[in-house]
């Protein structure tokens, strides 16, 4: 079978339904919108959770509490073992650990953090967060952590 002997299933390709064209097409005049009212005009409607004119739902209902939402930050996380990949003795940025593919673009800090992984060379981070397991493991391994 190539590119040119493929062909849409039968029943998948119907042609669109053209309405206000007339009154012998099944769908004239009107245009499937009924005689009239704000939704048979052009640009009728009403916008999402209007209750025409009763006082909404989300306005009825108390707002409490606090949302973190638009303060968080957005930390990068790695497993230790990932620095196994650099070499013994390096110092360690986060534009290395980008240029190396570990975090992406869209963070606002970096932290390692400690599994079940054992930390085989000295490393030393600068301005990377760490776990208090992972700082230990790091310690350890000879290296330290530098925030």
């Amino acid at each position: 079978m190539r590119l040119h002997d493929l062909k849409a299933p039968k029943g998948s390709n119907t042609k669109p339904v053209r309405k206000g064209r007339g009154t012998a097409t099944g769908q004239g005049k009107t245009a499937g919108r009924g005689q009239g009212g704000q939704n048979s005009r052009s640009g009728g409607g009403v916008r999402i959770g209007f209750e025409g004119g009763q006082m909404p739902m989300t306005r009825q209902l108390p707002k409490r509490g606090f949302s973190n939402y638009r303060y968080r930050k957005d930390i990068a996380t790695i497993s230790l073992d990932k620095l196994n990949g650099f070499e013994n003795g390096s110092v360690i940025t986060v534009e290395e650990l980008k240029a190396k593919g570990l975090v992406k673009n869209r963070f606002d800090g970096v932290k390692v953090l400690l599994g079940n992984e054992k930390l085989n060379v000295a490393v030393t981070l600068k301005g990377i967060a760490a776990s208090k397991g992972a700082a230990e493991a790091i310690a350890a391994a000879g290296g330290k952590v530098e925030e």
